[in-house]
């Protein structure tokens, strides 16, 4: 046995890369990043003139175009003074065409919260797939035993490939997602779009922080597969604590905050940066109206709080810490 790190890690790279369950959730992971390139600078293509004149022919914007330059002020508002028929008329057939053809304008900041945390979801919870297969195949086919035959100390096992799936993990997302960013940013540039450069470093740091978060999404199902030996068992363990934590943590009243703790609440906060959740219990008496109504105008009465990033990424690395040792334990001393 060699005490190295070295063959072991060796050893565990070729096993992810040569893992065709693993190759078809990044291949996923690819496939869904690019679909939403696609579809968001399809959906946001600049209008083409012969659009815009198909359009101009069609009955029913004619008739408009016509009413609006009847009857300017009832369609431009205060727009209408001062101008001449010929104005009038060429106006009209800007807005109402802008109306039937126009499509909307690529907001790359907008788009960080829409499509950008869509793609988020769908590789973060892929690679959460990708760390129980990696761990459920090695139980399913009972390749493990052989594992250990060759490196008997368990706990350098498990460390090995979690480092291994972990860091895959954290590559596979900032590559994909940084290609999205990267990507979004060429198509507003070549549409002359401009794009500040504060909402450049907010997209950068949003592909960072998302890294870490779909790093540790893949440690957690690797932890779990270990945990359970079963990778069906961690996909159902995971869907039961997806539907029931939230309630969980309300119903035990522990914390007159409950949404502070929800694993939503700070997972978003980690991936955005920073999250916000409202408060129920706690207010101030003098903050309430006499029918119940919070006066979230009053000082110290707003019941809006906000998570930030670093209090998120402390909350879910805690929790992938405590389900990794449980792993790392019955690893340890339950029998192969």
């Amino acid at each position: 046995m060699n005490g190295s790190w070295l063959p072991l890690l060796r050893a565990e790279v070729d096993r992810l890369r040569w893992r065709r369950a693993v190759l078809l959730l990044v291949l996923g992971a690819v496939v869904v990043t690019a679909f939403t390139f696609t579809v968001t600078a399809w959906d946001t293509r600049p209008v083409s003139d012969e659009e815009v004149a198909e359009v101009r022919q069609t009955t029913y914007v004619v008739s408009e175009i016509d009413q609006c330059t009847a009857h300017p002020r009832r369609y431009l508002g205060p727009r209408a003074r001062g101008l001449d028929a010929d104005e009038a008329a060429r106006t009209c057939e800007e807005l109402v065409l802008g109306w039937y053809s126009g499509r909307p304008t690529l907001d790359v900041a907008s788009e960080l919260g829409n499509g950008f945390i869509a793609c988020t979801v769908f590789v973060v919870l892929l690679l959460l797939l990708m760390g129980a297969t990696f761990a459920g195949h090695d139980w399913s086919t009972g390749s493990m035993s052989n594992q250990l035959l060759y490196e008997t100390r368990r706990t350098r096992v498990w460390l090995a490939k979690a480092l291994v799936v972990g860091v895959a993990g954290l590559v596979v997302s900032a590559v994909l997602l940084g290609a999205l960013w990267g990507g979004l940013l060429l198509l507003a540039s070549s549409r002359d779009l401009p794009v500040p450069d504060a909402v450049v470093a907010d997209g950068w740091a949003q592909v960072a922080r998302t890294a870490v978060a779909a790093a540790l999404a893949t440690l957690l199902g690797f932890a779990l597969a270990m945990l359970f030996r079963s990778t069906v068992a961690t996909i159902a363990v995971l869907f039961a604590l997806a539907v029931s934590t939230g309630g969980l943590v309300a119903a035990a009243g522990l914390f007159s905050e409950s949404s502070r703790w929800d694993p939503v609440t700070n997972i978003a906060a980690l991936v955005e940066g920073s999250a916000s959740y409202y408060v129920d219990e706690g207010l101030d008496r003098e903050c309430y109206t006499s029918y119940g109504e919070v006066r979230g105008r009053l000082p110290g009465c707003d019941p809006e709080r906000t998570v930030g990033a670093v209090q998120g990424g402390l909350y879910t690395g805690l929790g992938v810490v405590v389900v990794g040792a449980a792993s790392v334990l019955v690893h340890r001393r339950r029998d192969v």
